[in-house]
């Protein structure tokens, strides 16, 4: 295989993942999140959508987990989030489940699950607890319905994080994929929106592709955690897509993320070499063969005979 650099990693880090030294350490809580964000501890969120991204997420030791819809386009193949349904948020939030100790893992409503009626919203949430182990879900939206349905959903017993901003699901009414709040008119909606999220009892909310000054002025008004992606550092975290931030995607993705690695390079390589070495008959080699005891191999030859 051809050399190829290596991808850039953190100053004062190892290029390898380490699991954190700290086996003490605990599960994440809805009042340990509180507490991080009455101390001013940066709270750090990823999403993940499998077993191996999971266990990333958990061996870097961050602080929450989004089984985001956005699966529909980073592992499904679709062009948008909206035809990724319930059937595949459980079974892919299920294989998050399995990989995670710590972490509080946070379940995607996808689009069509819980616009109908308060009701839907929360057989919806129910199953997202109840069969792939979500300890809380997420909602998009700020308006009187998504308030009312992150509402009922509290009331179930079951946590719930908003999300106002650009919000994919609903970005062709939004005008396409591209910041919001970039007036006063139409940043003083978001603040309603979140305020609103936050009095329907919204453990946290996710900001989205907001203008910092914005964030800015937003977050006095807020007791809950905010968490930011493309939002600027004043929020109390931030998040980013798995594939985004290792680079396992085409093309350089929103102006918001920071790339940490280029593994669909890395993997591109990788298959394009082993499919040569199998054109050139150089794999398999000695070394990845098994034996057998030449008497039982001359046994062998007499019984095919």
């Amino acid at each position: 295989m051809s050399s190829h650099p290596s991808s850039p990693t953190p100053a004062g880090h190892s290029s390898s993942v380490q699991i954190p030294h700290d086996p003490g350490r605990l599960p994440m809580t809805l009042p340990l999140l509180a507490e991080k964000k009455r101390l001013g501890e940066p709270l750090v969120m990823v999403t993940a959508y499998d077993y191996p991204s999971a266990r990333a997420a958990e061996a870097a030791g961050v602080d929450l987990v989004l089984v985001g819809d956005s699966a529909a386009t980073t592992v499904l193949g679709y062009s948008a989030t909206t035809p990724v349904d319930l059937n595949d948020m459980l079974v892919l939030a299920r294989a998050v489940r399995r990989g995670l100790s710590t972490p509080l893992m946070i379940g995607d409503l996808p689009f069509g699950s819980y616009e109908v009626s308060d009701e839907q919203a929360v057989t919806t949430a129910v199953r997202m607890v109840k069969e792939a182990g979500c300890g809380a879900v997420k909602l998009e939206g700020g308006a009187e319905a998504p308030v009312s349905r992150a509402r009922a959903i509290v009331g179930a017993g079951i946590p719930v994080m908003g999300h106002v901003g650009l919000t994919p699901q609903s970005s062709t009414a939004l005008g396409g994929w591209k910041a919001q709040g970039r007036n006063a008119k139409a940043a003083a909606r978001i603040a309603r929106e979140a305020l609103a999220l936050q009095e329907a009892g919204c453990f946290a909310i996710v900001f989205e592709a907001i203008p910092a000054a914005v964030t800015e002025e937003l977050m006095p008004h807020l007791e809950v955690p905010i968490i930011g992606i493309g939002a600027g550092p004043a929020t109390d975290g931030q998040v980013l897509v798995f594939h985004d931030l290792l680079g396992i995607r085409d093309g350089l993705g929103p102006r918001f993320v920071k790339r940490y690695a280029n593994l669909q390079e890395e993997m591109n390589i990788g298959v394009q070499a082993y499919a040569e070495d199998v054109r050139l008959r150089r794999y398999p080699g000695p070394e990845h063969t098994y034996s057998i005891d030449p008497s039982e191999l001359a046994e062998l030859r007499e019984l095919l005979r």
